[in-house]
C-alpha cells in the first residue's frame, strides 16, 4: 500500500484526499526509510518528507534514526483556513511532541532522583501571534512563552517537585529549542532547478531528493487507535476566530492550543489536544518511545511529532500565501532534517538538551518566475509560527500543583 499522494493541482474546495484515500491518519511503515550518514554529533537525526495533497491537506513521512522507525502522519486545517478539518492542525503536532518529551524527562529524572510519582498529569499551553498585512509585506508570526502545569500525586514536598519539573524541561531538547535562537537553513528548487535563496539563510549542502518517500507500505497493526477525534474544543477568552479568518490580509491575533498528557498503565502517553484559537476540534493522540528508550514503539515518539509539526506548519504558509495571492503554485514539498540530542535524563547524559538549526530543502512547481519562488519562501519562513518558535527565545512558565 502506498501513502496518499497528490498536490495542489487539485483545487476542488470539497476535495478530501485524507479521507478518500482510506488510510489511517497515522500509521507505521513496514520498513524504516534509510537515512544518510551525517557529521552531526547529535544522537538523534530525524528526516521528514512533507508533501502537499491539496491546498491545506498534507502528509509527512518521518524517520527517526534513534527509534529506527518511519511513520506517516497527516494534517489538515479547519474552517479558519476553509479546510476540511479532516486531521489535526499543524501546530498541534509540536504541542504533542513537546508535552510528550517533557513527560519523558520528568519520569526519567524522577527515577534518577528516587522521587516517587503516584500519578501525574501534564498540561501545556502554547501561544503564538500573527501581526501585520500580507499586501504590505509586514505580516510576521511570533511565538510566546509556554505555560506548563504539572499536576502530581507524590509524597515529596513542593520544592522537590518544582525542581524536578523545571530541570526535566531543561533536559529535553525542546528546552534548548525554546531557550536558544536558531537560524534555520534552506535550499530552494523551482521547477526542477536549484536556485539561490537570496533572502533567507542558505544551506551549503548537497541537494537531497524530494521523492524518496513515495512508496512506503503500511505495517500490520491497529493504527486507527493512535489518533481519534473528539468534539469541538470549548471556547475560552482567546476564541475569536471565524471561517476564513486566517486568510485575512490584515491580522493581529493570538493563537492558543493546549495539550493534556497522561500515562497509561503500559507507559504509553495519552494526549488530548484542544484548539482554542483558531477554533478547532479536539483530537486524542498516543505517543510512545522505542524499546531502547523504555517504550514499546506502539505510536510515534516525541521526536517524530516535533519534526512533523514544524514541517506541517511551514508548508501551510506556502498554501496560504498562494491562495491569498491567487498565484499559480501547483505543487510544493520539503525535506526537513533535524539534529538534536537525546534527553539529559531519559538518555542518561546528565546534560541539558541541545537542538541544531533545521535544514530544509524546499521544492516548488509553479507557472511563476524564480523571483516568485524566492519571495514565497521568504514569506513562508516569516509567517511560519514554528520557525518563529525556533528563532525566538521563550520561557517555560512552570506551575506544580497537587493532583
Amino acid at each position: 500500500m502506498k501513502a496518499a499522494a497528490g498536490n495542489t493541482k487539485n483545487d476542488d474546495p470539497l476535495a478530501n484526499i485524507l479521507i478518500d484515500c482510506g488510510l489511517p491518519l497515522i500509521f507505521k511503515a513496514s520498513k524504516a526509510l534509510p537515512l544518510p550518514a551525517v557529521s552531526s554529533n547529535k544522537k538523534e537525526f530525524v528526516r521528514a518528507y512533507v508533501n502537499s495533497l491539496t491546498v491545506f491537506q498534507k502528509e509527512a513521512i518521518v524517520t527517526s534514526r534513534r527509534a529506527g522507525q518511519t511513520w506517516r502522519l497527516a494534517s489538515d486545517e479547519g474552517k479558519y483556513l476553509r479546510g476540511n478539518d479532516a486531521a489535526p492542525a499543524p501546530l498541534t503536532f509540536l504541542t504533542i511532541g513537546m508535552v510528550s518529551s517533557f513527560m519523558n524527562e520528568i519520569i526519567a529524572l524522577a527515577k534518577l532522583r528516587r522521587i516517587s510519582l503516584n500519578a501525574i498529569v501534564l498540561v501545556q499551553d502554547n501561544f503564538y501571534s500573527m501581526k501585520g498585512a500580507m499586501n504590505l509585506g509586514t505580516m510576521l508570526a511570533g511565538a510566546e512563552d509556554v505555560h506548563i502545569e504539572a499536576k502530581i500525586d507524590s509524597p515529596s514536598d513542593q520544592v522537590t517537585l518544582q525542581g524536578l519539573v523545571t530541570d526535566a524541561i531543561a533536559a529535553s531538547p525542546m528546552g534548548a529549542l525554546m531557550r536558544d535562537h536558531k537560524t534555520n537553513l534552506f535550499t530552494l528548487t523551482h521547477n526542477g532547478k536549484q536556485i539561490a535563496t537570496k533572502t533567507v539563510p542558505e544551506l551549503d549542502s548537497r541537494l537531497v531528493g524530494a521523492d524518496h518517500a513515495g512508496n512506503i507500505k503500511m505495517a500490520k497493526g491497529d493504527w486507527a487507535q493512535i489518533l481519534t477525534r473528539g468534539d469541538l474544543t470549548p471556547k475560552n477568552q482567546n476564541t475569536n476566530s471565524f471561517a476564513g479568518s486566517s486568510l485575512a490580509n490584515h491580522q493581529n491575533r493570538l493563537l492558543h492550543l493546549r495539550g493534556i498528557c497522561t500515562l497509561r498503565e503500559d507507559g504509553v502517553k495519552v494526549i488530548e489536544q484542544q484548539l482554542f484559537n483558531p477554533h478547532g476540534s479536539i483530537y486524542y493522540f498516543l505517543s510512545d518511545e522505542s524499546a531502547q528508550d523504555g517504550g514499546h514503539a506502539l505510536a510515534p515518539n516525541a521526536a517524530t511529532y516535533i519534526s512533523a509539526g514544524i514541517g506541517f506548519c511551514f508548508m501551510t504558509q506556502f498554501g496560504r500565501f498562494a491562495k491569498m495571492k491567487h498565484s499559480k503554485l501547483h505543487a510544493y514539498s520539503i525535506v526537513q532534517d533535524a539534529h538534536f540530542t537525546v534527553g539529559g535524563a531519559s538518555g542518561c547524559t546528565g546534560k541539558a538538551g541541545d537542538f541544531s538549526p533545521l535544514e530544509t530543502h524546499v521544492f516548488l512547481e509553479s507557472d511563476e518566475d524564480d523571483d516568485f519562488a524566492r519571495h514565497i519562501l521568504e514569506v513562508a519562513e516569516r509567517t511560519c509560527f514554528l520557525h518563529a518558535f525556533c528563532r525566538t527565545s521563550i520561557k517555560a512558565k512552570v506551575k506544580v500543583s497537587r493532583l
